[in-house]
């Protein structure tokens, strides 16, 4: 028999021609895309890679050369005030030294009066002493002043500083070295098992309030080690509480009784970033400074610079810098936590 007289053969070689024809053009859109999009996805690629360089390039020489500036500029600001500093105690010197004279010269004037004048002569020389001990009268005693000190704030530059905490922020992340120390933890609150999660509770728990280093009122904890050196930085996520303070102490920080002094930032021996509700703010020695806020972070970084004498707080996501403060810390100084609602957690 014929091809066209088997039953549905056309049909199946339709069926074929078609797959043909779908191959064919399967094919040629494989061969196009080989031959013409790829190429030219590669000369984009190419071509996006190198302005991307070069966008790199000048921003960082932009940078740089920002840096000079910034560099020339603080570094003349400090000689200037290193020769005003300079200029002042030699002007104290030469004042003094003169001073000094007029009183020795004056003391032998004295000394001479008394040992080779009788009474009467003395009484007739009386106006003439008079007159010469009034000199030393109008000298006064040397006093502390500020003009004779080098003024750290010639370094305060808000460029620097924040490229530096940026810099500092990008090296240090985690909070490795930190645990919270059960012993100082109050009655309000529960440690996780791992140490870093703080939970609060209004209702008091059962534990032995006489112990010397936990808080017995306050919501507040304190970490196992202090920091006396160096760079420090910590992580803690705040995301599920409105009520919660950050911050640093010196371990003589009150920790008994319910008085406004065992509040953290109440009182003179701690530094800490503080949110009630929408209200944030930072506190030192009841003295409240209010902190602008677009939106709650969901994490704080705590970032202290020992020898610098500067605590900072930021947002890890944008590396914004939210408050600083700059204060010399006489003593070691302790991460410290406190926590009104849910909880929070130092993060790793």
């Amino acid at each position: 028999p014929s091809p066209a007289s088997i039953p549905g053969l056309s049909v199946s070689q339709n069926k074929l021609v078609e797959r043909c024809e779908r191959l064919q053009l399967q094919s040629a859109a494989i061969a196009r895309h080989v031959e013409q999009v790829l190429p030219a996805k590669d000369q984009a690629v190419l071509s996006a890679a190198s302005a991307a360089r070069e966008l790199v390039i000048q921003r960082l020489l932009l940078v740089g050369k920002a840096c000079e500036n910034e560099e020339q500029q603080l570094l003349e600001k400090v000689h200037a005030e290193e020769e005003r500093a300079h200029q002042s105690i030699l002007t104290q010197q030469v004042h003094w030294t003169e001073a000094l004279h007029k009183l020795g010269a004056l003391r032998t004037y004295l000394v001479d009066m008394i040992t080779n004048l009788d009474d009467q002569s003395l009484l007739s020389a009386e106006q003439e002493i008079f007159e010469r001990t009034e000199v030393a009268e109008g000298i006064l005693e040397p006093q502390e002043s500020l003009k004779l000190n080098f003024n750290q704030s010639c370094v305060q530059s808000p460029l620097l500083h924040r490229l530096w905490a940026c810099a500092v922020l990008c090296c240090l992340t985690g909070s490795q070295e930190i645990h919270i120390d059960e012993k100082t933890l109050s009655p309000h609150l529960s440690l996780s098992e791992d140490k870093r999660t703080l939970t609060f509770s209004p209702k008091k728990a059962k534990v032995d309030s006489e112990c010397p280093e936990r808080f017995d009122h306050w919501p507040n904890a304190l970490a196992t080690a202090p920091f006396h050196s160096g760079l420090c930085a910590w992580k803690v996520s705040v995301e599920q509480s409105c009520a919660y303070k950050l911050g640093v102490c010196y371990s003589s920080v009150p920790r008994k009784g319910s008085a406004n002094e065992g509040r953290l930032g109440f009182n003179s021996a701690s530094w800490v970033f503080s949110r009630y509700d929408k209200e944030f703010r930072f506190l030192h020695a009841g003295q409240p400074q209010p902190v602008e806020l677009i939106k709650a972070p969901t994490e704080i970084g705590v970032l202290l610079d020992f020898a610098g004498g500067e605590l900072l707080f930021y947002d890890p996501d944008s590396c914004a810098i939210l408050f600083s403060h700059r204060q010399p810390f006489l003593e070691p100084v302790y991460p410290v936590f406190a926590v009104a609602h849910q909880s929070i957690s130092l993060v790793l």
